[in-house]
């Protein structure tokens, strides 16, 4: 598993990015999409937060709770400004966070007091992508990306294209 605060410290640039990005308004806010076997993937609109350098989400009781709970498999994207759109998007898998403490002091820190129907996840990062244009008309977005795996096995750089 690949933590937020390992993340960032392998793609720093990548990481700020996304964190502001993820952090447009007044709380942490994505798209997230989950898949269960062979249904199709289901896409929902959700709060996450960066804290304790590691990426959360409070998911009530849903199916999209279900899917995280069955087959772990996620991704998140941020939500565009049509004015600079700008996209950020994570790729991994969350577990379920079952530790009282780890929970309460989250949910110190969050937007809204999550109550009993509400199950903690951590979101590992698997890959990062980042597409940045400066406004509407110009394109394609200039990306970058990073991979856990490239990161881990062969310590290489992120990579950009065009």
């Amino acid at each position: 598993m690949v933590t937020w605060a390992e993340f960032q410290a392998a793609a720093p640039e990548i990481a700020a990015e996304g964190r502001r990005l993820f952090y447009r308004g007044d709380h942490g806010e994505a798209l997230l999409a989950t898949v269960r076997g062979e249904e199709p993937p289901r896409i929902h609109p959700i709060s996450v937060g960066i804290v304790d350098d590691r990426l959360y989400a409070f998911i009530n009781r849903s199916p999209k709770r279900r899917d995280l709970a069955t087959d772990g498999r996620y991704a998140l994207h941020t939500h565009q400004n049509p004015a600079v759109p700008r996209e950020f998007a994570v790729r991994g898998r969350a577990q379920l966070v079952a530790d009282a403490d780890v929970r309460s002091a989250v949910a110190a820190q969050w937007s809204f007091e999550p109550d009993d129907t509400y199950d903690l996840f951590e979101f590992s990062i698997e890959s990062a992508l980042l597409g940045l244009r400066d406004d509407p008309d110009e394109w394609p977005p200039r990306y970058t990306s990073w991979s856990a795996a490239a990161a881990l096995d062969l310590r290489e750089e992120p990579r950009t294209a065009s």
